[in-house]
């Protein structure tokens, strides 16, 4: 097969509710997921040698306990007699613990990328069980499509919510979940909602009091991003995101934003561009096989 570069594209949480908490400690959610145009890159290149090589742009992020190189991992203990020479360059563009889901869409990108490469004997439901080993986060971003989730996030009802302009902002601080998720006074006691009754006004992200008062720079970008558009936290920050009707009205708040604070624009997507990607590839292996 010919190398193939493709996207692990940011997700927002359009809103995240906090409905209980789970006897393993885990907390029970109810959240909507959308996809963004905008995230990081991989490029999957076939090699001679038996050995999957993994490069990241960012040094730091290249150890083992990257979910790419657990991805890998996983997937040669599962299939041990299908793995094949692979060379993966990660080009890191989403910042961590940001709240975007980059290190777990850059996980189910390389799922995908090994089922297509290696011919796996998988599903996509079965691939996106075996990624959630790797993260509540995972299988939405395998399962590609926007999607109303539930538990811990792992049990999606796929959806098809509006897809505006956003303008994501970085407030220069990192926010961990872990700590987010074991603080006494985060909420955890919102009521149950259905799929079909989700708007942004009857909805909002429970984290956000908290972050705000944790976090003072994601509480002061907040309060300037709301005076541009409807604002809100995704999933446990740091990134705030502000829904714009426009490209123009994004990219024109943007331009004001003051420093050190970084963001970028993007349009909210309902089906990841992995998914579209990968079926042209295998339209084009099957043709090269006929």
């Amino acid at each position: 097969m010919t190398p193939l570069t493709l996207p692990a594209p940011a997700k927002l949480n359009l809103f995240l509710h906090v409905v209980g908490r789970r006897p393993d400690g885990y907390h029970s959610l109810q959240t909507l997921f959308q996809f963004l145009d905008f995230g990081d890159s991989l490029n999957f290149t076939p090699i001679a040698e038996a050995k999957v090589s993994i490069q990241c742009s960012q040094t730091d992020l290249a150890g083992p306990t990257n979910l790419v190189n657990r991805a890998v991992a996983l997937v040669q203990n599962e299939f041990p007699e299908h793995w094949r020479g692979l060379r993966i360059d990660i080009d890191k563009r989403l910042p961590t613990g940001g709240g975007l889901g980059g290190g777990s869409s850059d996980a189910a990108t390389t799922l995908l990328a090994l089922r297509h490469f290696w011919q796996l004997p998988v599903s996509v439901a079965e691939l996106a069980r075996l990624g959630l080993q790797l993260g509540a986060d995972v299988p939405v971003f395998v399962h590609g499509q926007a999607a109303f989730a539930e538990g811990v996030g792992e049990q999606l009802i796929p959806c098809q919510p509006p897809s505006p302009w956003y303008l994501v902002i970085h407030p220069g601080v990192s926010v961990s979940t872990q700590s987010i998720f074991q603080h006494p006074d985060l909420p955890r006691d919102s009521a149950l909602i259905q799929p079909q009754h989700w708007t942004w006004e009857n909805t909002r992200n429970d984290c956000e009091q908290l972050v705000r008062h944790l976090h003072p720079e994601v509480a002061n970008a907040l309060d300037w991003l709301v005076e541009y558009a409807p604002s809100r936290l995704t999933g446990t920050g740091a990134c705030i995101f502000g829904r714009f009707n426009s490209q123009t009205a994004a990219t024109d708040t943007l331009a004001q934003l003051p420093a050190p604070w970084t963001g970028f624009v993007a349009r909210g997507l309902n089906e990841s561009p992995v998914c579209s990607l990968l079926r042209q590839a295998s339209t084009v292996n099957l043709t090269k096989q006929y």
